[in-house]
């Protein structure tokens, strides 16, 4: 019943773009930190080809993805799209994302090149890179009738680029993101464009959870990494040394004390971020 590709079946991109929303999904590399699903509606996607999905990334009061996608090692993103209507359908489309931030040499080329309409809201265009495709029943999916695109985000940001046109710095875009898309819910750098003005205006960035189990620093994921590599290498010279200059048995006595177990080593973070 399920169906795996390499690319996107060129069969599939009429439909893909029929579509009225889909889904994005990502995590932090942290096991202690929390998975995002973004349900998103509209026109504001499309396939460059058989291997590039993009979409538009409108202003909202999170940045999961966009963190996710920055974070060293990490990137990975599924989109994944319902069919509401006609024979049923799940796709999915497994990749790694890049971010092109709005007002960047990047952005403009893109949109400029494929000819994308933009907002005073646009945030980010996300690209991605995708490695496998997949196809499954979705029998249990249930039938909905689209009535149509909600209008509030819109309208919302309409008024605020009326009132930043007429003179009201406080409500360009860049310090609402700065408020609202500097950090993860788990502490992870999100919009490059919000951490600067961030800093240069000195606005503080809202609180994304409450409650004793709300993150206070991001936990960075157990990995062996250069660090630890690095402290083995210190330890396998000091014995090597001793060897060479007292001999096997004082090597022995000081191996004894070195953690034979060295995925205790592992679980040590690697960094840790306030």
């Amino acid at each position: 019943m399920g169906v795996f590709y390499e690319q996107i079946p060129q069969s599939l991109f009429k439909w893909i773009l029929e579509q009225k929303m889909f889904c994005v999904a990502t995590a932090p590399l942290s096991g202690a930190g929390h998975v995002n699903i973004s349900p998103k509606g509209g026109a504001n996607f499309g396939v460059l080809d058989e291997r590039t999905f993009w979409y538009m990334d409108l202003t909202g009061s999170g940045s999961e993805t966009v963190a996710h996608l920055y974070e060293p090692g990490n990137g990975r993103i599924t989109v994944m799209f319902n069919a509401f209507e006609g024979p049923p359908r799940i796709l999915r489309l497994f990749g790694h994302g890049r971010v092109l931030e709005a007002g960047t040499t990047e952005y403009e080329d893109f949109i400029k090149k494929h000819d994308v309409a933009t907002s005073f809201g646009s945030r980010s265009i996300v690209l991605v890179d995708i490695h496998q495709v997949g196809t499954s029943c979705g029998f249990s999916v249930p039938f909905y009738d689209f009535k149509g695109f909600r209008s509030a985000l819109d309208e919302y940001i309409e008024r605020k680029e009326a009132r930043f046109r007429a003179g009201n710095e406080k409500e360009s875009m860049p310090r609402y993101w700065a408020q609202k898309n500097s950090w993860s819910m788990d502490g992870l750098p999100a919009l490059h464009i919000a951490q600067k003005v961030s800093k240069e205006e000195r606005i503080e960035p809202s609180k994304k959870m409450v409650g004793p189990l709300a993150p206070t620093r991001y936990q960075t994921a157990n990995r062996f990494g250069l660090e630890h590599l690095l402290l083995v290498a210190f330890v396998t010279a000091i014995i090597t040394a001793f060897v060479t200059v007292y001999g096997m048995d004082a090597a022995r006595a000081i191996a004894v004390r070195v953690p034979a177990d060295t995925r205790r080593l592992i679980n040590v973070p690697l960094r840790t971020r306030i």
